[in-house]
């Protein structure tokens, strides 16, 4: 099913053709971008197996030479995965062979009449020689890396704006065998806008972190290549460097040279294979460690469940039944309101009065028993605890405040002598 950010391109093509007259359809279907990295997840793979074999025909020399690659293949890619001599490798019969191999990718090939002469490359199916080749086990990978293949030729940067060789290297490598967890773009829909040459020199990390989180990656590795042509179509000589993170950090480099220019998609394939080595090595050694300044940034503190279980204590209600014997029903009244001006207390209900008795009152209190009543006795009351209510005594309420003193009459000024 397409994505949404394809549906979306495609539509605005579609719009803008109907204006245009259909020119901008067909720039987009014999357009220059976009090459789509090939999966090979479940295969394992080896290549450079050389035959040259001769047969009866041209049919029969070729089939010689493909059954021929199968075992040999099978051999190198395991003395390759057990990093063990060829000669100690297995010899597996051919009915065996043809239900591992998944295809056969011809590098190079010359048939004659009777003679056939190749570089073969040869896929395993993963599943069934897994087993066999001693990789059934979980591989031990990298953390995602956003690969960004850089070209630089004639003072010019390219990354996936336009289709290069260097970019078609890395979009044909099979990294089904490679330590690193390659993210290949491949250069459709916003992919050019993104990942460009000029997005490496960033050094802030908001737009590395909403790219990376954008194709699912940890980290980023740049791939670049310096080609210097002697003239059009001659021999060339190619400079690669390695780096790692958004700052760049040069891992090592190398230097491959091509006789010509249809010699040059050889070089970068050699290119990619031991870009993929200096990659692995700097894995090997450490070098890949996690970046925290590439995380997202933290969420904004919340209350630790310590501290909120203390607030929801803080705010908790008792409800506190208070037994009060009052003479009358003034001296209740008095008593209401003097506890409902203690601090803490949300309200007093009158359960019950017994003039002359004793009446019981339950009151709301923000906090506990021991709080209420130590909150009552600061009042000036007389307060027991009995059984988890309070009896608050009459006889030692509160005095109630002196009346105030009258001012003093002015003393009269003295009258003059007569």
């Amino acid at each position: 099913m397409p994505s949404p950010r394809r549906i979306a391109l495609t539509l605005i093509a579609a719009v803008t053709a109907v204006a245009t007259g259909g020119t901008l359809i067909a720039q987009l279907e014999a357009g220059e971008r976009g090459i789509l990295p090939i999966d090979s997840s479940g295969t394992l793979e080896i290549g450079g197996i050389h035959v040259d074999v001769g047969g009866k025909d041209a049919a029969a020399a070729r089939y010689a030479g493909w059954r021929i690659a199968q075992r040999e293949g099978f051999k190198a890619l395991w003395a390759k995965t057990n990093k063990r001599p060829i000669s100690e490798a297995p010899t597996l019969a051919d009915s065996t062979l043809d239900g591992l191999v998944a295809s056969i990718i011809v590098e190079r090939e010359q048939i004659g009449p009777n003679r056939y002469i190749a570089d073969l490359g040869i896929l395993f199916d993963r599943t069934r020689a897994g087993a066999l080749l001693g990789v059934a086990g979980v591989q031990r990978r990298s953390e995602p890396m956003l690969l960004i293949p850089i070209t630089v030729t004639a003072g010019n940067a390219t990354s996936v704006e336009l289709r290069n060789s260097w970019q078609r290297a890395w979009a044909q490598y099979r990294t089904s065998q490679s330590a690193i967890d390659y993210v290949r773009v491949s250069g459709m829909g916003v992919d050019p806008l993104l990942v460009n040459a000029a997005q490496t020199a960033r050094p802030g990390r908001s737009w590395w972190r909403n790219l990376l989180d954008l194709y699912g990656a940890a980290n980023v590795l740049v791939a670049e290549v310096r080609l210097r042509r002697l003239y059009p179509g001659g021999p060339a000589r190619a400079s690669f460097t390695g780096r790692f993170g958004p700052d760049g950090d040069r891992l090592g480099g190398f230097e491959l040279t091509a006789k010509d220019s249809a010699d040059i998609p050889r070089m970068m394939a050699e290119g990619v294979q031991r870009m993929d080595e200096l990659y692995t090595r700097a894995l090997v050694g450490g070098i890949f460690v996690h970046d925290p300044s590439l995380d997202p940034p933290p969420p904004p503190p919340t209350v630790e469940e310590e501290e909120v279980e203390e607030l929801r204590a803080a705010v908790t209600v008792t409800n506190v039944p208070l037994l009060v014997t009052a003479p009358d029903v003034a001296t209740l009244s008095a008593i209401i309101a003097n506890i409902r001006g203690a601090g803490g207390v949300q309200s007093v209900i009158e359960r019950s009065v017994a003039l002359g008795g004793t009446s019981s009152l339950m009151v709301s209190y923000r906090g506990s028993v021991s709080e209420l009543r130590s909150a009552l006795i600061a009042r000036g009351w007389t307060v027991d605890e009995v059984g988890g209510f309070l009896r608050l005594s009459v006889s030692a309420r509160p005095a109630p405040a002196p009346p105030p003193q009258p001012a003093p009459a002015p003393i009269p000024a003295p009258t003059p002598a007569q």
